[in-house]
């Protein structure tokens, strides 16, 4: 099918404004960009979901204090949610992605807990999921007994994949499941869809190249199985969503990693998105058709959360 209309309109606008790429140019400028870019797709009206409390706070981390942000529904919190944001692992912030965790609070009814990773190149690899890890163990000690996920986009479910691989790895903690949109999961760029998507559709060709170079800038760290996710061991990992897009450079690895866990024996959901590009969960507010997806998506990891007693998981 073609691009959703409300996301080819979003992007139509993006190319009338001079928009040229998320990446490239200095890392400073990239992030300035894209922090007015998502201030813009929220749309003319937007005003910030409500939730009951919304609070910053530091996890204590391997170089110094991790920024959090700390997002608590009404009633008493059926899970905790470890969202890590995407970016590239370069640009992209608790700021650029506060609408999606205050909408994911309310669909599951869980505590979001949005944490502020160091960014490439400052700071490459492994410092990001460093410091991912280190947030994961500080959430669950603060919540014990409940429910655990860890849910990113993009780059943030590279990390969400990674801490959850090093929980695994080094005893803990159990996660109950995990969310990952349209995650980075092959450093070689290699799949088909990158030459197919890789110009017109908001992540570009040259945008994932830039990325990686900037994360990854030593080759031998690329074959990192926290890194290069489609050669990794991926046994005993929490039953797993992922979703893509159809529009997307990321979309066939996104899917040769569900294969993957599939064959991992993980209990894995693919979810594709037909009209749909990469970041389409940050375009909900400017596109009916993302808003539902991205909603459909959330109910499957909600469920997959917290199952009904009525509806054991098999």
């Amino acid at each position: 099918m073609p691009v959703d209309p409300d996301l080819q309109r979003a992007l139509d606008q993006l190319d009338e404004a001079g928009f040229v790429r998320l990446g490239g140019g200095t890392p400073e400028a990239a992030r300035a960009a894209y922090d007015a870019l998502t201030r813009s797709r929220r749309g003319p009206d937007y005003e910030p979901e409500a939730v009951d409390r919304v609070a910053d706070e530091e996890a204590p981390g391997p170089e110094g204090p991790i920024p959090v942000r700390v997002y608590q529904p009404g009633g008493e919190p059926a899970a905790v949610v470890a969202y890590f944001h995407g970016g590239g692992f370069v640009i992209g912030s608790i700021e650029t992605h506060d609408p999606v965790c205050r909408w994911m609070a309310n669909a599951v009814g869980a505590v979001v807990v949005s944490v502020g990773y160091r960014l490439a190149p400052e700071h490459p690899f492994p410092a990001a999921l460093d410091d991912c890890a280190a947030a994961l163990r500080w959430i669950a000690e603060l919540h014990p007994g409940r429910p655990l996920a860890v849910a990113g986009d993009s780059a943030g479910a590279t990390l969400a994949i990674g801490s959850a691989l090093r929980a695994r790895d080094d005893g803990g903690p159990e996660l109950a499941a995990a969310l990952l949109f349209y995650p980075s999961a092959d450093p070689t760029s290699s799949q088909p869809s990158v030459e197919e998507n890789g110009e017109g559709h908001f992540l570009t060709k040259q945008d994932v190249a830039w990325f990686q170079q900037q994360y990854t800038p030593r080759e031998e760290d690329r074959a990192d199985p926290h890194v290069d996710l489609l050669h990794a061991d991926l046994h005993g990992l929490p039953p797993t969503i992922v979703a893509t897009a159809q529009y997307d450079p990321l979309r066939d690895e996104g899917i040769a990693l569900a294969e993957q866990l599939d064959r991992a024996g993980v209990e894995v959901q693919h979810v594709p998105g037909p009209g749909m590009i990469h970041g389409y969960v940050g375009f909900a507010a400017v596109s009916p058709g993302a808003s539902a997806h991205r909603a459909a998506v959330l109910q499957r990891f909600a469920a997959l959360l917290v199952p009904s007693p009525a509806e054991p998981r098999t």
